[in-house]
């Protein structure tokens, strides 16, 4: 089997093209490029990229991961803040003119999920939940052995649960679940925590610096006192919203990616201690919570991960463009 395998980026955009046999899916060659200033040249680069990596070959398949608002069943991308100019696009008919081949279309936070449900840590599990965990906290779903999508594609995004009432903010609202829980977020907590440090007399040195997770991280793991209570409070909100997703889905495993899998021993420990009190205690006894496997290739494998599975299931749950 040959997939095709698209990640669209604000920054970036890739190609890939992956070949699944009885060893399982591996990618076999690529092309990455800046993104063009508008849909249609970056589109056209894109299918050309594919049609040279294929050499005259059609793939069984072409999957699209990008970030949303966009309709997945009719494979159009919808204005994305990190795309503005990206207005409805219909990126899966286009693939599927150029190339001949089926082609699928899921947000990227879905699309990070299926990958690390297929080629990743989630490979053999029946349920489980994906966490982006770097610029935002986007998440995906996969459930009883398919992806939850629900009506308008948006489900399981639980980045915008408001926690509390008052804290740093994510997507524009306080005290979110991904205000807490981002690297945004980290720089929100590191720039209020350090504030008030520096207000005892306790200035933080990183301070004067960037305010991003790494440089906090750096900070932590040389002892400072205000960047280890940046991480413990991090970690204890992570817990107390995975407690809720917990609760609801009964996942069996999360896995979450980019600052979890680079800060783990920062968050962990205060992690699990609010996730163990605030959720039920069955759940919370067998739920396992790992980092990530792809990495750095993860958009790479997510295009392919929705090729492989809009192949599998387009035909009974309308996605993509099956013709």
């Amino acid at each position: 089997m040959l997939y095709t395998g698209f990640d669209i980026g604000g920054t970036k955009c890739a190609v890939c093209l992956g070949e699944k046999d009885e060893k399982g899916m591996r990618i076999v060659d690529k092309a990455a490029f800046l993104t063009p200033g508008t849909w249609r040249e970056a589109m056209d680069e894109m299918l050309s990229a594919a049609k040279k990596l294929l050499r005259g070959k059609t793939p069984d398949a072409c999957g699209f991961s990008c970030g949303g608002p966009l309709d997945w069943k009719r494979g159009v991308v919808m204005c994305p803040p990190n795309l503005p100019a990206w207005d409805n696009v219909p990126v899966t008919d286009m693939a599927h003119e150029a190339l001949g081949a089926p082609a699928f279309l899921e947000n990227d936070a879905n699309a990070c999920a299926l990958a690390e449900w297929r080629f990743g840590a989630g490979r053999g599990e029946e349920s489980m939940a994906f966490f982006t965990f770097g610029t935002g906290l986007g998440a995906g779903l996969i459930l009883d052995g398919r992806l939850i999508r629900g009506a308008t594609g948006n489900a399981g995004e639980a980045g915008h649960m408001r926690l509390r009432s008052f804290g740093p903010a994510g997507y524009g609202k306080e005290g979110s679940f991904e205000g807490f829980c981002s690297g945004g977020g980290l720089a929100q907590l590191a720039d209020t925590l350090g504030r008030r440090a520096a207000q005892r007399g306790k200035k933080p040195a990183w301070l004067n610096g960037p305010l991003d997770a790494r440089h906090v991280a750096q900070a932590a793991r040389q002892g400072d006192e205000t960047a280890l209570e940046v991480f413990r409070l991090c970690g204890t909100m992570l817990g107390e919203g995975l407690a809720v997703v917990a609760d609801i889905c009964d996942p069996g495993l999360i896995v979450i990616g980019s600052i979890f899998t680079r800060c783990r021993d920062l968050l962990e420990g205060s992690m699990w201690e609010s996730l163990r009190r605030e959720a039920l205690p069955g759940i919370s006894g067998t739920l396992r919570v790992e980092s990530a496997m792809l990495g750095e290739e993860i958009g790479d494998w997510a295009a392919l991960g929705v090729a492989e599975y809009g192949l599998e299931r387009g035909n009974q749950n309308g996605a993509g463009r099956v013709r």
